[in-house]
């Protein structure tokens, strides 16, 4: 094998190697040093208001404040809804650490029921995790302590000092303002806004809240606040103070609303006043009706179950959504439409109590009859004859075109979430909506307010005051909107409405109307109006011939609606109002009543509230209390847990009631008015149509006409 010679490493080699590496190993060094150096100058300099963010936000933390609502106050600056300052716990899901051990020391420091336990499981498993779940809320300050000084050991609960929306009227207002509720994990997707999710804050979930969050809601306030690492408060350092929401003003009478929802007791029930000058709404009174107070809080599923399972539908806004058909308060506005169309108003007709159409037999609430009746008797008495005979002279095109202009089957432009049209019919409707030719059978039915008609509480009361003031009056809900000029007059004779308020006078005060329980008892102060039955079932000739049953023998949902329309002073019309009892008989025996207290109320409050005080002792306390008790047996009654019933109210001063006649307490059945109207099929002719007898339905019949 060959060998290689050795090779020889000079001194100058060496130094020549050693100073190579060094030039690379620096020249790489210089390369780094270069690079740290000048990130370094990037993050101080370029990046400095970054970082000096990131370090202030760790050691600093900025807490929303939410604001507090704009207040609701009705015409008299009455506040209807206002804000209180209360203690409450939240719990932020995406920070919950140990559910189950969490719940169950809250329980025991807030005293908390199985079915919270239940609402606030369900809420943070619905959620979206970075919201805010509401656990308790008007927490006392011992409470609010106990939990306080726990927070460390709860990590996700946040205890905190809010504002909480009251409504000093509880369930009178229900309807009409609606009520407050955490914001939606939709909402925030929707707009990013860092306020929807801070604790306590509520916005607008129904009714005048809803419509009007823009104004209601207001700023929110800031807090700055030291922490250490693991979130402990050091100290507060600066504080944004909230700028709290604009006030609403309300055209409603705070006190009528209170006194009529009130004087409804335990009926389902509506009733609307409009001022006759100006069109504003006075009082917009639905019952029964959910307590906005408990809303606002979450209510529990045991409570929603009550109200959704309760045939009288506290959760529907009777006086908006609610139709029902007019039955005999149409009558007014029917004659009217006679006169228009040149019917002769001292025409007569002989009333035998029957009157016959092709194959059917239409009957008179005088079962032997008026005898012979003109237009002005026949709206006194209410003779349903009278307007079957002189609705087939007229037609059905001068009713319909009287109920527009009146306001029924119209739309308002109010600021509510929702309302219902109603249906004004004529031929073309009933082609439109259901293919069907009109017939002479329909003809008949909405010349007194059966059959197709329907309108809600709001339409009747309208069509009352544009009869009492003969202007097209607009009605509103908001002060802003009060008409700076009188509303227009109506395209109708001054004559033909001199004669119909005539008439209506009459209906209360002559002795001989049906309406004579409603007569005021405010000395100088008349009130004209007309009382309504609408039939929901038909009554059959073999029902007819053994005697009709009463409405005290059938069904709740069997028996006919009472309605009352009415105006007063009746010379000189300020207020009218429109009502509707569901199932509660004859018109002079629940909605006149009703109507009457409420009237009397405007010119004699504290007669009209003494009437009312004897009464709620009777029914059993306020709505309140009836309502505590409601819930208190239905939840004592659907939940495994045994539930304290709520005492009933005191009631020493009862023997007061003696002072009162009967009639005040519970005002008997008056004179019937137009009671149920009856169609008897006969055997000829064999194509002879029943005529349709609609029960009242809840949402949008038809569009606007």
């Amino acid at each position: 094998m060959r060998k290689w010679p050795a090779k020889i490493v000079t001194e100058a080699q060496t130094k020549f190697t050693f100073s190579r590496r060094a030039m690379v190993l620096g020249g790489a060094q210089l390369a780094i040093g270069g690079m740290l150096a000048t990130r370094a100058g990037y993050i101080s300099i370029a990046q400095n208001e970054r970082y000096s963010l990131l370090a202030e936000s760790n050691r600093v933390n900025l807490t929303l404040i939410p604001p507090r609502r704009g207040w609701v106050v009705d015409r008299f600056g009455k506040p209807l809804a206002i804000n209180r300052t209360v203690f409450r716990v939240d719990i932020i899901p995406d920070r919950l650490r140990e559910p189950d051990r969490i719940l169950g020391e809250l329980q025991k420091l807030l005293a908390l029921t199985a079915d919270d336990l239940d609402r606030i499981r369900s809420d943070i498993d619905e959620g979206s995790g970075f919201q805010p779940v509401e656990v308790a809320e008007n927490i006392s300050v011992e409470q609010f302590a106990a939990v306080s000084i726990r927070v460390q050991e709860l990590p996700g609960v946040a205890p905190a000092e809010a504002y909480s929306r009251s409504y000093p009227e509880g369930a009178a207002v229900g309807h009409l303002l609606g009520y407050v509720g955490a914001a939606s994990a939709k909402a925030y997707e929707e707009s990013k806004d860092p306020l929807l999710l801070t604790p306590g804050f509520k916005v607008g979930k129904e009714g005048l809240e809803r419509m009007f969050e823009p104004i209601l809601r207001g700023e929110p306030g800031a807090r700055r606040s030291e922490v250490t690492a693991r979130g402990k408060l050091v100290r507060d350092l600066a504080k944004r103070a909230d700028v709290p929401g604009k006030t609403l003003h309300l055209s409603i009478d705070g006190g009528l609303q209170a006194y009529a929802s009130r004087r409804m007791g335990d009926q389902s029930s509506s009733l609307v006043c409009i001022d006759c000058q100006t069109g504003g709404i006075l009082a917009m009174a639905s019952m029964p009706c959910y307590d906005p107070n408990s809303f606002s809080k979450g209510i529990s599923h045991l409570e929603w179950d009550m109200f959704s399972h309760d045939d009288h539908l506290p959760l529907i806004n009777k006086s908006l959504q609610g139709l029902f058909p007019p039955g005999s308060t149409s009558k007014p506005m029917t004659s009217l439409g006679f006169l228009q169309a040149g019917i002769d108003p001292l025409a007569t007709i002989n009333c035998t109590g029957s009157y016959k159409v092709g194959g059917s037999l239409f009957h008179c609430s005088q079962r032997r009859g008026h005898g012979p009746i003109a237009m002005h008797e026949a709206i006194v008495k209410s003779c349903d004859i009278y307007f079957y005979h002189f609705a087939r002279l007229a037609g059905i095109a001068s009713q319909a075109a009287i109920a527009r202009k009146l306001g029924l089957g119209e739309k308002f432009d109010l600021p509510v979430p929702s309302q219902s049209y109603g249906t004004v019919p004529d031929p073309e409707w009933l082609l439109r909506r259901y293919k069907k030719s009109w017939s002479m059978f329909d003809t008949v039915n909405s010349s007194i307010g059966q059959g197709y008609m329907l309108a809600n509480p709001l339409q009747l009361a309208l069509m009352t005051a544009r009869i009492a003031s003969g202007r097209k009056l607009e009605p509103y809900l908001t002060a802003g909107n009060h008409p700076k000029a009188p509303a227009p007059l109506l395209d109708v004779s001054t004559e033909h409405m001199a004669f119909v308020r005539d008439a209506l006078l009459a209906v209360v005060n002559s002795g001989r109307g049906t309406a004579s329980v409603a007569r005021l008892p405010v000395p100088g102060v008349l009130m004209a109006g007309k009382t309504g039955t609408a039939q929901v079932r038909r009554i059959s000739m073999a029902e007819r011939a053994g005697g009709v049953r009463s409405n005290a023998s059938l069904a709740w949902k069997q028996r006919d609606h009472s309605l009352f329309v009415a105006y007063a002073p009746a010379d000189a019309p300020r207020y009218a109002m429109g009502c509707i009892v569901e199932h509660g008989g004859f018109g002079a025996s629940a909605a006149a009543p009703l109507v009457r207290d409420s009237m009397t109320y405007l010119f004699d409050p504290d007669k009209a509230m003494a009437l009312l005080e004897a009464q709620e002792r009777a029914w059993g306390g306020t709505i309140k209390e009836r309502m505590d008790r409601k819930s208190a047996a239905w939840a004592q009654a659907h939940s495994k847990a045994p539930t304290e019933t709520v005492p009933p109210p005191d009631n020493s001063a009862a023997p007061e009631i003696a002072n009162l006649s009967k009639a005040d307490v519970a005002p008997p059945p008056a004179k019937q008015d137009s009671a149920p109207v009856a169609v008897e099929t006969l055997p000829d002719p064999p194509s002879a149509e029943p005529t349709p007898i609609l029960a009242p339905g809840f949402g949008n019949d038809v569009a606007p006409q």
